[in-house]
C-alpha cells in the first residue's frame, strides 16, 4: 500500500489536497492518506489527525500566541513520520509550518513535495536556500515559477492554477449585472479594498476619495463594494459615511466573484484577487500600500525582486494594469486610472485579450499533474 503523507491550512490548501487524492487514488487504487486536512481531503478519505484549520493562524499577535501548539503539533507529526515514514509527504501550502517539517522529513529519507510555491521570486529571494534544503520537488501554480527554480537547481513543475478551470473567462457584463440587480446601460465599478483590517485602513480612505471623484463626474456609475469579512464591511461602511457616500455604494460580504463578473472596471488591493479579476477578463487599477517603515525597509534591504507587484503584469509580462504603490496611491490617481479605463474600449479589449491568454495557460488538468509529480518524486511506477 502507498502511503502519502499530507499537511494542508485553510480552505484553499484543503481543496487542493482533495483533488489531488482524487487524481492519486485513481491512478493507484491502493493507497492511503493520513496528516492534517479539512472537510474536503477528509472526505476524500484522508485520516485526519489534525483538522487544516488548526494550522490558520493570521498576524504576528496571533502567531505569537499559538506558536508553542503550532510547535507541538509539528513535533507531533514529525515523531509520528520518523517513527512510520510515509511514501511521500505532500505540504500543501503554509511555508511557516510545513517547510521545517519538510526538510526534517526529507533528512530523514522521506521524499518531500511543496505544493504552492511561496513568491520567493518577487519577495526574499535567499528563502529558495530554505526551500532547497526542504524539498525534493516544488509544484507551482504560475508558469514562470519553475524557470525561477532551475537557476536555483531546485526540481519544479508547473501544474496549472486550479481557479483557472473554475472561473468563465467572458466579455459579456449583462448577465452578471442583472444577476445582481443592477441597470445592464450603465457602467459598474467593483471596489475590493483588501481582506484584512489592515489593508482596508491603509487603502479604504483613498479608495473612497476616488469613489467620490468618480460618481460626481459619472452620474450614471453603479458602484459595488464586495468585502470579505462583516468587520471589513463594517470598517468600509463607516468611511463611507464619513464621506456622506454610504447610499452611493452597494456593500456586501462574501460574493467578490459575482461582483466581478458583473463589473465594466475593478478597483483593488493588490493580491490573489487581481488573479480572479484576470481570469474573469476584467480590466483592473491595482493598489498596494504597506507602512512607511516597511517600506523604507524592504528598498534599503533591496528584498523586493520584481519592479511590477499585481498578479495581472507578471503573468502577461506587459505593463497592462495600473500600480498605484505608496506614495503614488491617492484618491485623485485612482479616479483617473479607472475613468482612463471606462473612455478607452480599446485598451480595454488589449487587456482582455492578453488575460484570455494567460488564463488558457493557467488551465490545466492541475489534479492530475500534481498527482504524476507526487508519483514521480515517491518513486512510484503506475
Amino acid at each position: 500500500m502507498l502511503r502519502v503523507a499530507l499537511v494542508a491550512g485553510e480552505v484553499s490548501g484543503d481543496n487542493l489536497g482533495a483533488g489531488l487524492m482524487a487524481a492519486l487514488r485513481a491512478r493507484v487504487p491502493d493507497i492511503h492518506f493520513e496528516g492534517v486536512g479539512g472537510e474536503a481531503m477528509a472526505a476524500a478519505g484522508m485520516e485526519c489527525w489534525y483538522p487544516a484549520d488548526a494550522l490558520s493562524v493570521m498576524g504576528l499577535t496571533e502567531v505569537v500566541r499559538h506558536l508553542p501548539r503550532l510547535l507541538r503539533l509539528r513535533r507531533d507529526l514529525r515523531r509520528r513520520w520518523e517513527a512510520q515514514p510515509p511514501d511521500v509527504f505532500v505540504g500543501i501550502d503554509a511555508p511557516d509550518f510545513n517547510l521545517g517539517l519538510e526538510r526534517r522529513l526529507k533528512a530523514q529519507g522521506v521524499p518531500t513535495v511543496h505544493y504552492v510555491s511561496p513568491s520567493v521570486w518577487a519577495w526574499r529571494e535567499g528563502r529558495v536556500k530554505t526551500i532547497a534544503r526542504a524539498c525534493d520537488r516544488v509544484l507551482c501554480l504560475l508558469p514562470f515559477e519553475p524557470d525561477f527554480y532551475a537557476r536555483h537547481a531546485v526540481a519544479a513543475d508547473f501544474v496549472g492554477h486550479p481557479l483557472a478551470a473554475r472561473i468563465v473567462h467572458q466579455t459579456d457584463l449583462s448577465g452578471g449585472k442583472q444577476q445582481l440587480g443592477l441597470a445592464t446601460d450603465k457602467p459598474v465599478l467593483a471596489v475590493l479594498p483588501g481582506s484584512r483590517l489592515g489593508e482596508i485602513g491603509r487603502l479604504g480612505p483613498d479608495f473612497v476619495d476616488a469613489i467620490g471623484r468618480l460618481l460626481a463626474e459619472r452620474a450614471d456609475l453603479q458602484v459595488i463594494a464586495p468585502l470579505a469579512t462583516d468587520a471589513g464591511r463594517d470598517r468600509f461602511e463607516a468611511l463611507l459615511r464619513e464621506s456622506g457616500l454610504e447610499h452611493r455604494v452597494t456593500v456586501s460580504v462574501g460574493n467578490a466573484r459575482a461582483c466581478m463578473a458583473a463589473a465594466d472596471v475593478l478597483m483593488m488591493a493588490s493580491g490573489t484577487a487581481t488573479l480572479e479579476g484576470l481570469l474573469h477578463g476584467r480590466p483592473m487599477v491595482v493598489a498596494y500600500r504597506v507602512a512607511p517603515s516597511t517600506y523604507r525597509l524592504v528598498r534599503a534591504l533591496k528584498l523586493m525582486k520584481v519592479d511590477v507587484y499585481s498578479l495581472p503584469n507578471l503573468l502577461t509580462g506587459e505593463r497592462l494594469v495600473d500600480e498605484l504603490i505608496q506614495d503614488d496611491l491617492s484618491g485623485d490617481a485612482l479616479c483617473q486610472s479607472v475613468n482612463a479605463l471606462l473612455d478607452d474600449p480599446e485598451r480595454v479589449t488589449r487587456m482582455q485579450q492578453a488575460f484570455r491568454s494567460v488564463h488558457e495557460t493557467l488551465a490545466c488538468d492541475s489534479d492530475a499533474l500534481a498527482a504524476d509529480a507526487v508519483l514521480a518524486t515517491a518513486g512510484h511506477v503506475t
